[in-house]
């Protein structure tokens, strides 16, 4: 990538934002700057939408978002989701098939309505979200694959990571995708074909620009595709091994806002 990027992607969780869930003053005012220059960013997550708000309000203004780890790119001015690729009901059966019948203890929870709300099993240990309206405990086992769901949550108490999520990934193959962006042994499930770089290579062909002309940042395995398909793949110091092993370059770690720190010396702005 010779001449500067053309769009920015950047994963949030581990990457731009502090473990503490904050955005620097210094991270959100570079990202402000190339915004007003012209250059789009674009937030490309594995949160839900419900959890943007959170990121939204501490910058200028709010950024494009591909969430759901690709199955969902969201508007945020207009407040609209612009496309979704959710895992319909009979895969989500199937998928929940194989699995129960490969790993003993299993839970899972559904994001649906394009990630605005999330259905659980009751065993299903909620770490982040808390109940609300939209949060819940399914009442019947059949509501939890009755409707389209962006991402299976899949928790079999604490795994190691990525053992957890290879032995998902094959049990589901052919059928969806498996990923992880947790320490914890949460292992996230999407159609098959939705990842971070199929959502973004939407979005991009909506602006018309090419994978080429990509600059992305990221720090988990989720953020794996997203890397390798974007002209230059960028990991945080921070970054799982999957990550540094696929980089095209390395910056300064998310607490020391690694993504500013490269956008500075990118495009000359401080």
């Amino acid at each position: 990538m010779g001449d500067p990027p053309r769009l920015i992607a950047t994963d949030i969780d581990g990457t731009l934002i502090h473990d503490d869930q904050t955005v620097s003053p210094r991270t959100a005012g570079v990202l402000a700057r190339i915004s007003a220059r012209g250059t789009p960013v674009v937030l490309v997550t594995g949160r839900p939408v419900r959890w943007l708000k959170m990121v939204y309000d501490q910058l200028a203004r709010p950024l494009p978002a591909v969430c759901a780890n690709g199955a969902v790119v969201y508007d945020p001015f207009e407040d609209e989701v612009v496309r979704a690729d959710p895992l319909a009901p009979h895969h989500l059966a199937e998928v929940a098939r194989r699995l129960r019948a490969e790993v003993p203890g299993i839970s899972f929870a559904v994001e649906i309505l394009d990630s605005r709300e999330m259905r659980h099993e009751a065993h299903y240990p909620l770490r982040w979200d808390v109940e609300t309206d939209g949060i819940r405990p399914i009442e019947t086992p059949e509501e939890l694959l009755s409707a389209p769901a962006v991402k299976l949550l899949a928790r079999a108490g604490e795994q190691d990571p990525d053992a957890f999520a290879e032995l998902i990934a094959t049990a589901v193959a052919g059928l969806a995708e498996a990923t992880h962006s947790s320490s914890s042994g949460l292992v996230e499930i999407s159609a098959a074909g939705v990842t971070k770089a199929a959502g973004l290579a939407w979005y991009c062909d909506q602006l018309g620009v090419a994978a080429a002309d990509v600059l992305a940042f990221g720090d988990m395995p989720n953020d794996v595709p997203m890397l390798t398909w974007a002209g230059r793949g960028v990991a945080v110091a921070n970054a799982h091994r999957a990550v540094l092993a696929v980089a095209d370059d390395v910056t300064t770690a998310n607490t020391e806002d690694g993504v500013a720190t490269y956008l500075e010396k990118i495009f000359g702005v401080d």
